[in-house]
């Protein structure tokens, strides 16, 4: 039987997962709804389903639900508004520079998020972890390297954006964490719960608000196209979910490193669905990646 200290590890590889499978949802709603309408889906849509999700936990787990502690708070508007931030500035880079090379810098993320849950929550950095995550996400960076892309990594202003959206998603993901062990005398479970649900509320409101005064019309086309957004809007709660659920049980900077085998997914997709085999420098790419997530494991 897996001990709950290691449960970590399936719900992280699950939330993963959900997230390529969000992401494909998410993805066709783009066109109609523009960046902004189709991230405020995931948020305006997942709101419901995380409230589901709640009472299903609270009858199970028999815990109360309580008014959040004052600490709770300012943690979890960190994570909340730092992953809308880091949204925007993600978008901002890939319109300035390649998919590719913006993927790059966002997956120094791992790196970061070590350095601020060290910082801010005390988590434990051993030399084998810090090992772990450089090898690890060097191996996502020569993945996503492609020949003859040296030239699109020149340039200060793609380099910025990308790094500090990656800084951003690494303060969201200690903001959650912070947010979530603040939450006292329930199980890992009702706290993972109870800031999702507050996490999508924050969001949701934020998002909505700006689309109210800059752009109605989205709004309205959001409402319109409820059928696909609820899909979409199901499947980001989910992954939401297990991440959260990931970060209650352990450091921000063990989640952030082990979901780069969203990496490995995507391949796994290109080679059963496309036939493409990896090349020499994919299939080094993705040795790092096992490498890097054996030690953590191991860590």
């Amino acid at each position: 039987m897996i001990s709950t200290g290691l449960l970590w590890i399936p719900f992280t590889i699950a939330a993963a997962f959900g997230q390529v499978i969000r992401n494909a949802t998410q993805r066709h709603l783009t066109g109609p709804l523009g960046t902004l309408g189709a991230t405020n889906v995931r948020f305006f849509f997942g709101f419901p389903f995380s409230l589901m999700f709640l009472a299903i936990v609270l009858a199970a787990t028999g815990d109360k639900l309580q008014w959040p502690v004052a600490a709770f708070w300012p943690w979890l508007l960190l994570g909340a508004l730092s992953q809308i931030a880091a949204t925007g500035l993600m978008l901002a880079a890939m319109a300035d520079r390649s998919f590719v090379v913006t993927t790059a810098y966002l997956k120094t993320e791992a790196i970061q998020t070590a350095i601020f849950g060290f910082v801010f929550l005390g988590d434990g950095l051993s030399v084998l972890k810090v090992l772990a995550i450089v090898i690890a996400t060097t191996g996502v960076v020569i993945t996503a390297l492609r020949p003859g892309g040296a030239k699109d990594f020149a340039g200060l202003k793609p380099t910025l954006l990308g790094l500090i959206a990656a800084a951003f998603f690494a303060l969201s993901a200690v903001g959650f964490r912070g947010a979530i062990i603040s939450v006292p005398d329930v199980t890992f479970i009702t706290q993972a719960s109870m800031t999702l649900v507050a996490g999508l509320f924050v969001q949701t409101l934020v998002l909505s608000v700006y689309l109210v005064i800059r752009a109605p019309q989205i709004l309205v086309a959001i409402l319109k196209l409820w059928r696909p957004s609820l899909l979409a809007g199901f499947t980001g709660a989910v992954a939401s979910q297990f991440w959260f659920l990931a970060f209650a049980l352990t450091a921000a900077a063990n989640v952030r490193t082990l979901a780069l085998v969203e990496v490995l997914f995507a391949q796994g997709i290109s080679y059963f669905s496309f036939k493409q085999t990896p090349t020499a420098r994919e299939a080094t790419g993705i040795v790092l990646i096992v490498i890097g997530v054996g030690l953590l494991i191991a860590a």
